[in-house]
């Protein structure tokens, strides 16, 4: 009896000291209150979330989708917070206990208030893009990754700091390594400024067609922090430092309004005065009235010069396309309008010849 009446008061005491000085009861109804709030968020998982998904699809717009899919993440982990909340000041803790349980909170509230900043950025990209007058989708896709690393940042940061970590001393422990770093990164660095200036000032965007002159030329398939992808026409891809795109001149061919046609015909020189001027009307006859040209921007007939084996006639006009392809058929109709009008006039092309003259003795 006496064995059992041992027994009964170590359990007794077991059981109400606990752990942590948390008796055993407190403990199985703080389990149990967390319990309910891990079967809560399971409700808020397949009902709530589900719910909000399927009413945001119906809508027009992608606002609402994003910020149902951005918040999906926080609200499942909300019932966790306030689920070990509850739990937590339901049972009695030893003072030092208790400090630690107050940090975890602390922790958690602050976990989830960052991760909701974090996760709120995304949607801002979609009311972003309306501005993209002013800002470009790269541009835009730069200060989104910048604003989640600053919040992921300055979430370890605070969450250090209830912990007792000072960040003072890291933060001047990594000055001293950036100033170190910076100056072994200078190219690094050059590039990334290079970059966010070719954004800034929009000298071209992904899918445009540009040309650096004996350095690239051909279309943009992506912009990075530190150089960017471009596609050359044998269809190879080329990566290139986007500092070359701020120190030398950039063309973007893309942004042509009307491609120009300007060539020099060589007629011989037994080409007569009346034919020249024939040749010449005809022609310019051609780019005035064809559907082809834009003559209001300006264009040119010209006998040019008298060259070594020719008599040059130069021909300068603006095409109404703005496409590549389209520019080829046009140039190609042309060259065979003028090889018409040349034959009809009973003129002749001139080639490069020489004439020998052999001096009899």
């Amino acid at each position: 009896m006496e064995l059992f009446n041992n027994f009964k008061s170590l359990f007794l005491e077991v059981w109400n000291k606990g752990i942590l000085g948390v008796d055993i009861f407190q403990i199985l109804i703080g389990l149990g209150i967390f319990l309910i709030f891990l079967i809560f968020r399971g409700i808020i998982s397949k009902l709530i979330i589900k719910r909000l998904q399927s009413l945001a699809k119906k809508t027009s717009n992608k606002l609402d989708d994003s910020f149902v899919f951005a918040m999906e993440g926080p609200a499942r982990f909300l019932p966790i917070v306030i689920g070990f909340f509850i739990a937590s000041y339901y049972m009695t803790f030893s003072e030092d206990s208790r400090a630690i349980v107050d940090t975890i909170n602390r922790t958690l509230i602050t976990i989830f208030i960052f991760w909701v900043m974090h996760q709120v950025i995304e949607p801002i990209s979609y009311i972003l893009t309306g501005l993209n007058k002013i800002l470009t989708r790269e541009l835009i896709g730069w200060i989104i990754k910048s604003l989640k690393i600053l919040i992921f940042i300055l979430g370890v940061a605070a969450v250090l700091e209830l912990w007792g970590i000072k960040i003072g001393p890291i933060i001047a422990g990594l000055g001293l390594f950036g100033v170190a770093v910076a100056l072994g990164a200078q190219d690094l660095f050059k590039n990334l400024i290079s970059g966010i200036l070719v954004l800034v000032e929009k000298r071209f965007k992904i899918g445009d067609w540009i040309l650096v002159e004996d350095i690239i030329e051909g279309i943009v398939e992506k912009i990075g922090f530190r150089s960017t992808v471009i596609r050359k026409f044998d269809k190879s891809i080329a990566i290139i430092p986007n500092f070359q795109f701020a120190e030398n001149a950039v063309i973007n061919i893309s942004q042509t309004t009307n491609w120009i046609i300007s060539w020099t015909i060589n007629l011989q020189y037994d080409t007569t005065v009346d034919q020249l001027k024939k040749v010449r009307n005809e022609i310019e006859s051609y780019i005035k009235t064809h559907k082809d040209y834009k003559p209001d921007l300006g264009y040119a007939v010209r006998v040019d010069k008298f060259a070594d084996s020719s008599i040059d006639m130069y021909i300068r006009c603006f095409t109404q396309t703005d496409d590549w392809d389209e520019w080829l058929a046009v140039k190609e109709r042309l060259a065979i309008e003028i090889k018409q009008i040349v034959e009809k006039n009973n003129a002749a092309f001139a080639f490069p010849s020489q004439s020998i003259y052999v001096e009899k003795k």
